[in-house]
C-alpha cells in the first residue's frame, strides 16, 4: 500500500487504558516477570487495546485517515473489564501470555465501524475475528513457560478492574532497537451526545 521509506508513517487505532488499571497490570508484571525471564515482556506504558492496525502509509494519507475516523460514531460508550490471564495457543508451548478483556458487545461493532470507514481509502480489512486482549509477554520460540504456568493457573480469574471509554485514538508507531515507541496523533470522541 505504501513504501516504508522516510516519509511513511506506521499507524494503528486503539483505545487507551486508564492509569489505575495500568498500575495494576504493572504490579502483576513485576510479580510474574521473574518466573519467565526468557520471555519478552511487553512495556506496560505502551499497552493499549488495538482496534485496527493500519500499517505503513504515506504522510499525505494521514489527513484522509483522520477524516474517515472522525465519521465513526456509536450510541453508547464501550465497557471493558480486564480479567484473567492465559496463554496462546496453549500453556504447553505458548507463543503469547495475555491478559483477558471482557468487553461490551459494541467493542467489536466499533472495530467493524473503523474497518468500514477506512476501507474506501484502500486500507485492507482484517480477516481474523476481533479478539481483544493485552499481550503481556511473548515466547520466541514457543516453549514451556516453566514456573509461570502454575501461577498463571492460580490467577486465571484475577480481576484488574473495569473502564468505560468514549474515545479512541490514532497512534503512530516508530520501531526502535529498544522497542516500539507510540505517539498519539488524534483522539476521536465516538459517542454521540444526546440532542
Amino acid at each position: 500500500m505504501a513504501s516504508e521509506g522516510r516519509l511513511g508513517v506506521r499507524l494503528f487505532v486503539a483505545l487507551d487504558i486508564p492509569d489505575a488499571i495500568r498500575d495494576r497490570i504493572r504490579t502483576l508484571v513485576v510479580r510474574l516477570k521473574p518466573l519467565a525471564q526468557d520471555a519478552r515482556w511487553a512495556s506496560v506504558e505502551g499497552m493499549h487495546i488495538t482496534l485496527k492496525f493500519i500499517g505503513h502509509v504515506e504522510r499525505e494519507q494521514c489527513e484522509p485517515i483522520r477524516a474517515a475516523l472522525s465519521s465513526v460514531h456509536r450510541s453508547a460508550p464501550v465497557e471493558m473489564r480486564f480479567r484473567g490471564v492465559g496463554f496462546f495457543p496453549s500453556g504447553r508451548r505458548p507463543r503469547v501470555f495475555w491478559c483477558g478483556i471482557e468487553p461490551s458487545a459494541n467493542l467489536a461493532e466499533l472495530a467493524q465501524d473503523i474497518e468500514r470507514a477506512l476501507a474506501p481509502l484502500g486500507i485492507p480489512t482484517e480477516k481474523r475475528a476481533f479478539q481483544p486482549h493485552l499481550t503481556l509477554a511473548r515466547f520466541d520460540p514457543p516453549h514451556r513457560p516453566g514456573p509461570l504456568l502454575p501461577v498463571a493457573e492460580e490467577i486465571q480469574s484475577l480481576d484488574l478492574g473495569a473502564t468505560r471509554e468514549t474515545r479512541f485514538h490514532l497512534f503512530e508507531s516508530v520501531l526502535k532497537r529498544s522497542g516500539a515507541e507510540y505517539t498519539k496523533l488524534h483522539s476521536f470522541p465516538f459517542v454521540r451526545e444526546p440532542a
